[in-house]
């Protein structure tokens, strides 16, 4: 896909979602942090139902830690890896006590530093909370960008680097929440939705409906 195809495609992306957002719900950029992770491997929906129960009851590191792991345990065990997970964010909160004055830290050496804080979460946390023009490769994101050859690559960290490489700099705040809808409703991994796809026209994908050209 050439540099004027791609900004048509980001260009209808925007024209169809003027002000795209997670769709996880949080009130704190520590919340988002506690949500993203739980998000690997999970659906945004489950996570915001473990976590609409969570949170009214502890939403500080501090809180967490009082709750402790077998309670947080109880109140994620819907989640998928529910234990790591917990572990991990205990973890973590520990350290935002005690070398971060119990503040979410806004850069990327710190937040991997985090237990259970990979590059993908880092990268959520530092677009969505702090406005840094990143980009979180989720199974989505790799998906759209192989399937329609925007920024083709081997694994995440391939296509991450080509997205920022070649994606404007009045997209690039939001091209991560475009990208990841779009996959998440549209260009599906299985019968992808081409009927209603916004960017059908721009999209280079070999498996295109015929039917629909």
């Amino acid at each position: 896909m050439n540099a004027e195809k791609r900004y048509q495609f980001l260009a209808a992306l925007r024209e169809a979602n003027p002000t795209p957002k997670t769709e996880l719900v949080y009130q704190s950029t520590f919340e988002l942090l506690v949500s993203v992770i739980l998000s690997a491997q999970a659906t945004d929906v489950s996570v915001n139902k473990a976590t609409s129960k969570l949170f009214p009851l502890a939403n500080t590191p501090e809180g967490i830690l009082k709750l402790g792991e077998e309670n947080l345990k109880a109140h994620i065990k819907t989640i998928g890896l529910f234990n790591s997970k917990a572990r991990n964010i205990i973890k973590t909160c520990k350290a935002l006590v005690e070398e971060h004055d119990s503040v979410v830290p806004n850069t990327r050496k710190a937040l991997e530093a985090l237990p259970g804080v990979g590059r993908k979460t880092a990268n959520v946390v530092l677009n969505t909370a702090f406005g840094e023009p990143v980009m979180a490769v989720d199974t989505h994101i790799f998906r759209i960008s192989n399937r329609t050859r925007f920024a083709p690559g081997k694994n995440v960290l391939q296509v991450e680097q080509k997205l920022l490489k070649v994606i404007p700099d009045e997209f690039i705040l939001d091209a991560h929440h475009w990208l990841i809808l779009h996959g998440r409703y549209i260009c599906t991994a299985r019968n992808p939705k081409c009927g209603a796809c916004v960017v059908y026209d721009l999209c280079e994908f070999k498996g295109k409906r015929k039917d629909l050209d």
